[in-house]
């Protein structure tokens, strides 16, 4: 999900910075070197495939099971479409995903209104099509669907309210979660994420995708720094590559030069809209240029920039918010 753009974020500050009587010079930023974070762990081979996508795959996001009506479309799959094509945004012959990041628990329209099952029928699908899977789990938030979120509940209740923010925007039912240390907090979070990449590795995914995985650029009801989040962010990679999957860094393009030793790739939303691919420099254009693929999505057409995509080497859709199966436009 959107959360900031950090250019504009940044561009504002360096308006501020010339505002008569402000004298205050911008915090310095975070880095693991005066942080402390972990060393990278590197992926364990003995534990799983370490796949490494390599710049350039062709991907979907589907995070929405599929329906029509009253019913789940591809219910065999979880709501997930294996099959999809489409035409590429320049023309030609319709083509597929060699990539695609889905949730590793099933949407709960296609099962009964709650979810009871996890998404392994959709990663042996796809895999037999001769595509890779990426496991999307939320970090750094807790949503009241999950199966797991009465342990939340139960953490939150025993600290006195330590651990839940406030709402995601336009999410009434996820709460931002305190990754502060102070109670134990992030260890818990922590423990609760290693069981969910469990679940990913028992399903047969090739990688994950934490999200809300930014917090201390958000408005959360907490109060979350930047060093804090690398501490979590650099955690969270490390636990990952211990099962024997890859990871990759979702948004958080103000730490995305300091996190990218730790991700083996990046998961973006929308870039090219707030003109930040490339921000801070080198961003994520850095990042493919050193062999580590990036996967953008943009929400507006007029945002969807295949030229640009090509020249940074980032791969890049045409999606609608909801993160359905369709629409679904690649640029190449």
């Amino acid at each position: 999900m959107r959360r900031v753009g950090v250019a504009a974020t940044a561009a504002l500050l360096g308006l501020l910075w010339y505002v008569p009587g402000v004298i205050n010079a911008p915090a310095a930023q975070a880095t693991c070197a005066t942080v402390g974070c972990p060393p990278p762990v590197p992926c364990n081979p003995g534990a799983g495939g370490c796949w490494t996508p390599t710049v350039g795959l062709r991907w979907q996001y589907q995070l929405q099971g599929s329906h029509s009506g009253n019913g789940c479309n591809f219910a065999s799959t979880g709501g997930i479409n294996v099959n999809i094509s489409a035409a590429p945004a320049g023309g030609g012959a319709p083509v597929q995903p060699q990539v695609f990041d889905i949730d590793f628990q099933t949407d709960g329209f296609c099962t009964g209104g709650t979810i009871t099952q996890e998404n392994g029928a959709a990663v042996a699908a796809i895999h037999s099509n001769g595509a890779r899977a990426i496991c999307y789990v939320d970090a750094g938030t807790a949503e009241s669907f999950r199966p797991d979120y009465q342990a939340y509940v139960d953490f939150n209740n025993q600290t006195g309210g330590a651990l839940f923010g406030k709402p995601v925007g336009g999410f009434r039912n996820e709460f931002w979660l305190n990754i502060n240390n102070t109670v134990g907090q992030r260890d818990f979070i922590l423990a609760q994420v290693g069981s969910r990449v469990d679940r990913c590795v028992a399903n047969g995914f090739d990688a994950v995708e934490f999200d809300n995985v930014d917090a201390y650029q958000n408005k959360t009801g907490l109060s979350i720094s930047s060093d804090t989040q690398l501490l979590f962010n650099t955690q969270l990679a490390n636990l990952v590559h211990s099962k024997g999957l890859t990871v990759g860094l979702k948004n958080d393009l103000g730490q995305a030069n300091e996190l990218k030793p730790w991700f083996d790739f990046a998961i973006n939303e929308q870039c090219f809209q707030y003109r930040e691919c490339d921000f801070p420099p080198p961003g994520l254009a850095g990042w493919t240029a050193t062999g580590k693929a990036v996967f953008n999505v943009e929400y507006k057409p007029q945002a969807f920039k295949c030229a640009q995509a090509a020249s940074f080497s980032i791969s890049s859709i045409l999606k609608t918010v909801d993160l359905f199966d369709l629409p679904w436009t690649p640029c190449a």
